[in-house]
């Protein structure tokens, strides 16, 4: 079984970890820290592996 979202609940393909300042427990899907990264850190943002997500 895959591990899901903690935001979402979808199955991740990648796991990424929250910025502690979030306020976020456990592990967060592409999609789900893109958003984050954006409300918080507003600009332009690239993922460097966008192809695995």
């Amino acid at each position: 079984m895959k591990e899901k979202c903690s935001l979402c609940g979808q199955e991740m393909k990648l796991r990424y970890s929250p910025m502690e300042e979030w306020g976020v427990d456990g592990a967060l899907c592409g999609s789900c820290y893109s958003k984050r990264i954006g409300e918080h850190y507003p600009g332009g943002h690239v993922r460097v592996n966008r192809d695995s997500d």
